[in-house]
């Protein structure tokens, strides 16, 4: 065990699925300011910075260090969280620490997300050299360059520029021997968590066709290519890194349509998809992620709170269709009839008499089916 943890910010609810985020190097955790906000809605998320980077001290590694080595920090600092099990996305050097974590330590990544990274970062030489030079030179002429490097023309981050100024050199410099001596591809394949890979399309640091090879190798992985989006990518395009993010993270349309039969039932779920059209097909998509597959799946809420709130929204805008259908998810959401006809009476004060009798009508009707049934 070393004597301090890497520095690392916690953001959102304490009893929120984990989420770890990982840092490029040269930059802090700060890389991770326009998207972490939002996944800490849904997560408890962790961003944390390479040694020498940010607030981590310098001496947690040192020269002929690996990725090895900045994993098992990862985890030192997950146990002492008490963060068994957790979804991990990271940029370049962070995402290589997330691909050795789902490789090496399978059973304690739910979820990997690669970003702007690589299983390889163009061979060893570059790397070694690079180290060298900043052990000698310091990160000043680096620092110059990181514009270049991390963005496209006209775009720049000065937070992010400044981090990498303010970098300790050593452990840069070791965090360039980490990179020099990695090489994940004969490994990729046995790669089993969830994978998604981001790509800039403008990424001179690792092009496209790095994410490709991972995609190709990591079974069931997705491959998402954003356009005029170089190797910061969620500093540059927040939007779309966090739209591909929490989608991944919240289990997509996958786990939405999961829940969506859980709640709704087979029957109804098969008859949305039987009617589906290529004019409806992107709605029904929409629908599966984010009521299903985002705001159903919230821990916040119990989905028998969730049954009771829908009810009472259904009533107030007079949607009785909708609201059959939700009266019959209530009950599998362990509503009794009671409990649906206490909900309806409580529409009748803030809905309206009507509203609620029309409400009423409704459910007694699905009520009955279910007593036939």
């Amino acid at each position: 065990m070393t004597a301090e943890l890497l520095h690392h910010r916690a953001e959102g609810p304490p009893t929120a699925p984990p989420l770890l985020l990982g840092p490029s190097l040269g930059t802090s955790y700060a890389l991770w300011d326009a998207v972490a906000p939002e996944l800490s809605i849904t997560h408890r998320v962790l961003r944390w910075d390479l040694p020498g980077h940010g607030g981590s001290a310098a001496d947690l590694i040192g020269p002929g260090a690996t990725v090895a080595d900045l994993a098992a920090l990862v985890l030192e600092l997950a146990d002492t969280l008490g963060v068994d099990r957790f979804a991990y996305a990271g940029v370049s050097l962070g995402g290589a620490v997330g691909l050795h974590l789902a490789v090496h330590h399978p059973e304690r990544v739910s979820s990997l997300a690669a970003i702007c990274s690589s299983a390889h970062f163009n061979g060893e030489r570059p790397w070694r050299e690079r180290a060298e030079r900043v052990r000698a030179e310091g990160l000043a002429k680096l620092a110059d360059a990181a514009d270049s490097r991390w963005f496209t023309p006209g775009f720049t981050v000065p937070r992010l520029v400044e981090d990498h100024r303010t970098a300790d050199p050593d452990a840069y410099a070791a965090c360039c021997d980490a990179l020099a001596s990695y090489d994940l591809r004969a490994e990729l394949p046995s790669i089993t968590a969830p994978t998604l890979l981001i790509a800039g399309r403008e990424d001179p640091a690792t092009p496209p066709a790095h994410l490709r090879e991972i995609a190709d190798a990591v079974s069931g992985a997705t491959l998402v290519e954003l356009p005029g989006a170089s190797h910061l990518a969620p500093a540059q395009c927040p939007e779309a890194v966090l739209t591909a993010l929490r989608a991944h993270v919240n289990g997509g349309a996958r786990q939405g349509m999961a829940v969506r039969r859980e709640v709704l039932g087979d029957t109804h779920v098969d008859r949305a998809q039987s009617r589906q059209t290529a004019f409806t097909a992107r709605f029904q998509d929409f629908i599966s992620r984010y009521a299903w597959g985002e705001i159903w799946t919230d821990p916040t809420l119990s989905r028998r709170e969730r049954s009771m709130i829908t009810l009472t929204a259904l009533v107030a805008h007079g949607h009785y269709d909708e609201l059959a259908m939700h009266v019959r998810a209530a009950r599998r959401n362990g509503l009794t009839p009671e409990e649906i006809g206490a909900v309806l009476l409580q529409t009748a004060v803030y809905c309206g008499v009507p509203a609620a009798n029309s409400a009423f009508a409704a459910a007694q009707r699905v009520l009955a089916e279910e007593d036939e049934g």
